[in-house]
């Protein structure tokens, strides 16, 4: 029960943070659910293993390339995602930070 409200908090994240930001677009509530599923999985499953690779250049940025493997997450979940779209890097830039601040608002609730 308790995954299932994580997961419709996560989809109502993307929901609000799509219409927020333009160049992001979800067509329907399960592309949403869909959207926030797959980040999800890639963010527990392939930014570890993305982090540890580009160890030296986010010590170089002092972690700021941190939020560019959250974009390429991002722009991968919109190829993986049908009814989920980024129209360019900085949309999806954008997207993950806004979503960032929201699941961290949200998660004090």
């Amino acid at each position: 029960m308790n995954m299932i409200v994580k997961i419709l908090i996560r989809t109502l994240a993307v929901m609000v943070t799509a219409q927020l930001i333009p160049g992001i677009t979800v067509t329907d509530f399960w592309s949403g659910a869909a959207a926030a599923i797959v980040l999800g999985l890639l963010n527990s499953l392939l930014r570890p293993v993305l982090l540890v690779l580009t160890l030296p250049v986010n010590i170089l940025t002092l972690g700021l390339f941190t939020l560019v493997l959250n974009t390429l997450m991002i722009l991968l979940a919109a190829r993986i995602v049908p009814g989920f779209d980024a129209a360019g890097f900085m949309p999806a830039f954008w997207f993950g930070v806004v979503l960032s601040v929201i699941n961290w608002f949200l998660k004090g609730i």
